[in-house]
C-alpha cells in the first residue's frame, strides 16, 4: 500500500470514528431533532466518500476489498449534490448498521 492510499484509509477511519462519537448516546429520535450533529455526520460521510474516491485513483485493487465502496462514494455524492434530499433516516443506518463494517475493514487493512 502506497504512503497516499495509507492516508486516504486513515481520513476514513477517522471520520468515521468522529461519527461514532458524534452520535454516542443518542436514538435516532435525538439525532432527528439535533440539526448540528447531523450537518456533522454528514460532513464526515463526505469525507469518506471522498477518501474513498480517491483511492480509487491511486489502488482500485485495495478499494475493491472495501464492502459496498460503491455505495458510499455514491452515498457522499447524494450528501453533496442533492443535500435538499437527504433522509436522516437512511443516515441513520449508515451509521448504525454500515459504519461498524467500514470501521472493521479499514482497521484491517491498516494493521495488515
Amino acid at each position: 500500500m502506497n504512503d497516499e492510499t495509507r492516508k486516504s484509509l486513515i481520513d476514513v477511519l477517522q471520520a468515521a470514528e468522529e461519527i461514532e462519537t458524534f452520535v454516542r448516546g443518542m436514538d435516532f429520535k435525538a439525532y432527528q431533532t439535533n440539526t448540528v450533529t447531523q450537518r456533522a455526520v454528514e460532513r464526515d460521510f463526505e469525507i469518506i466518500g471522498e477518501a474513498l474516491n480517491r483511492i480509487k485513483n491511486t489502488d482500485n485493487e485495495l478499494l475493491e476489498e472495501i464492502s459496498e465502496h460503491h455505495r458510499i462514494i455514491g452515498f457522499r455524492n447524494i450528501l453533496i449534490h442533492g443535500y435538499d434530499v437527504v433522509d436522516e433516516g437512511i443516515v441513520w443506518k449508515a451509521v448504525t448498521q454500515h459504519l461498524p463494517i467500514l470501521v472493521r475493514e479499514i482497521k484491517a487493512m491498516l494493521s495488515g
